[in-house]
């Protein structure tokens, strides 16, 4: 009988809550609890992510790429572009003479007059450097004079936009890694930030991801850099990369590894034999990606076949 009666009570009791709540006679605290909304993100930066473009003068390549530029600034909102390296079409091989480096780096700049209003930051492919130069005082021997050319600060550098801040890097050294230079930095660069500053690394070859298994061109020091990263996990959020001509996105330990395939496709050719479309590498489409990133700091990427 009493247990009843309780009930009755707590019934009762739930009843005039729901009422006062209709009513407005809830105390104030109350009322606005029941009126919170979540939440939700804001979109901060919209970035292309452009990588393997190999650009030369066959195949109608420049025409095609200010197409494909054109196209990008045209369908989205864009800040500014992260060029992943092997710009050119190539300056690495050995028959390669002075006039093959001027002329592709002429090409570059001219396509790039499309998108002469925004900031373009560029890390060095492996096809980009002359290293059959006459002698390495020349000026356009090796890394130095890419670095001149793609208008880079230095051969590895940072800068921040938005609260995002970002990291470029040169995997351009023995077995395909960090020196211990650039390594020292990216370590002291990544204990410097704020905790939980979300951050963006970019670096011409994949780190970690599907596309090496297949293909190979990796990072050797993936383990190192992935201990690395995990140890600062709360600030790391995507790594970026191109090389493979193949597009891979692979999270590890909650920490995206996104090989953006290529702007040239098969080199700006028809395709090759297997392929399952004009101008794939294997099953990947020429293509760019789309990075959308947002104040909670979580990044988006998607990529984008073009038809040029």
């Amino acid at each position: 009988m009493m247990e009843e009666i309780k009930r009755r009570s707590l019934l009762k009791a739930i009843g005039l809550s729901a009422g006062a709540a209709l009513s407005g006679t809830l105390p104030a605290l109350a009322s606005q609890t029941l009126l919170v909304k979540p939440k939700h993100k804001k979109l901060v930066l919209t970035v292309p992510h452009i990588t393997d473009v190999h650009i030369r003068a066959g195949e109608s390549a420049p025409e095609r790429f200010k197409a494909c530029l054109k196209q990008i600034i045209s369908n989205h909102k864009v800040d500014f572009f992260l060029n992943g390296g092997d710009s050119i079409h190539d300056a690495s091989y050995d028959n390669v003479v002075r006039d093959q480096v001027t002329e592709q780096w002429g090409i570059w700049d001219d396509c790039i007059k499309t998108i002469d209003k925004y900031e373009i930051h560029s890390c060095i492919g492996n096809h980009d450097p002359w290293w059959k130069a006459p002698a390495k005082e020349d000026e356009m021997y090796g890394k130095n004079y890419v670095v001149k050319r793609l208008k880079m600060p230095n051969r590895y550098y940072s800068f921040s936009k938005k609260n995002w801040h970002f990291i470029i890097l040169d995997g351009n050294n023995s077995k395909i890694s960090l020196d211990d230079e650039q390594y020292n930095w990216l370590e002291q660069e990544l204990k410097n930030l704020p905790a939980g500053t979300p951050t963006v690394l970019m670096s011409h070859y994949p780190i970690l991801g599907t596309t090496q298994v297949l293909v190979g061109g990796g990072h050797s020091d993936c383990k190192r850099l992935k201990d690395l990263f995990y140890k600062n996990r709360d600030k790391v959020k995507i790594c970026l990369s191109g090389h493979n001509h193949l597009s891979d996105q692979t999270v590890y330990n909650g920490i995206q590894y996104c090989c953006n395939g290529a702007m040239s496709g098969f080199w700006w050719g028809k395709g090759d034999a297997e392929s399952a479309g004009p101008g794939y590498y294997l099953e990947t489409p020429p293509g760019y990606a789309i990075l959308k990133m947002y104040d909670d700091g979580t990044v988006e990427n998607e990529y984008l076949p073009h038809t040029f």
